[in-house]
């Protein structure tokens, strides 16, 4: 963190990695669930996570992430666009256009994302003065709260010194590995909760999604995972919707 940032709130961006391309379900994050689109899901949640100063729809250049940020402006959402291929440069460019001295990393496919849960990884960073939080390490929620925190200067350091491929694939991998950081991990509730899937990558995470979505409660803004997992515990048949896709 730059010394500007410490005599100051920390500004923090939560950074939305989104694109139509997916060869397991293309154009996954355009599928409605209720009223809704997936991706509009996703960015009303992270406005909701209390420690947010901005959230940004990092998409890709060109046709592939038209869509997604024409949907994401529409509802005010600031958008970047940057590489496909490179999702490392693509974030580190979002950070900093931003702003952004903490990051707080979530996918787009998360419809189920839990602004509670997101502030308490914020919050554990912070009064551990980590370089890295999560909450999924080990996995203790179901897959689909899955969210990240780190700093900027981790990222900078990530994008000044990985060379492996999967590094620039993705956004933390490197982070994770780099056992000079600090890192600490939000514990979730456990138990059969832990191998479900509440994301979306397959057909039946769709139906599931939207079976879950058409039972939760409606006078609540964003249901919690509480309500989902009350949802579920109702209906145990719910979760054999994608069962055969739990492998993480």
């Amino acid at each position: 963190m730059s010394a500007a940032a410490s005599s100051r709130h920390p500004r923090t961006v939560c950074i939305v990695q989104a694109r139509v391309g997916s060869t397991r379900l293309p154009a996954k994050v355009l599928e409605q669930l209720g009223a809704m689109t997936v991706l509009e899901h996703v960015l009303r949640r992270c406005r909701a996570i209390d420690g947010v100063d901005e959230v940004v729809c990092a998409t890709v250049d060109g046709p592939d992430g038209d869509a997604v940020a024409d949907l994401a402006e529409k509802i005010g959402v600031t958008v970047y666009r940057g590489s496909e291929r490179d999702v490392l440069a693509r974030y580190h460019g979002a950070a900093h256009e931003a702003g952004a001295d903490v990051v707080l990393r979530v996918t787009s496919d998360c419809p189920l994302i839990d602004p509670e849960i997101c502030a308490a990884v914020l919050k554990l960073r912070a009064e551990t003065n980590a370089d890295y939080a999560a909450n999924n390490m080990p996995p203790t929620w179901p897959h689909g709260l899955d969210c990240e925190a780190f700093t900027i200067a981790a990222l900078d350091e990530a994008v000044e010194t990985a060379i492996l491929p999967e590094d620039h694939e993705h956004v933390t991998p490197w982070i994770r590995r780099n056992r000079a950081y600090q890192r600490v991990n939000l514990a979730g509730p456990g138990g059969d909760l832990t191998g479900q899937r509440w994301t979306l990558d397959y057909p039946e995470d769709l139906t599931f999604l939207r079976a879950v979505y058409d039972r939760l409660p409606t006078d609540e803004l964003h249901p919690s995972w509480r309500s989902v997992a009350d949802v579920v515990t109702r209906e145990p048949a719910l979760a054999l919707i994608n069962e055969a896709r739990r492998q993480r």
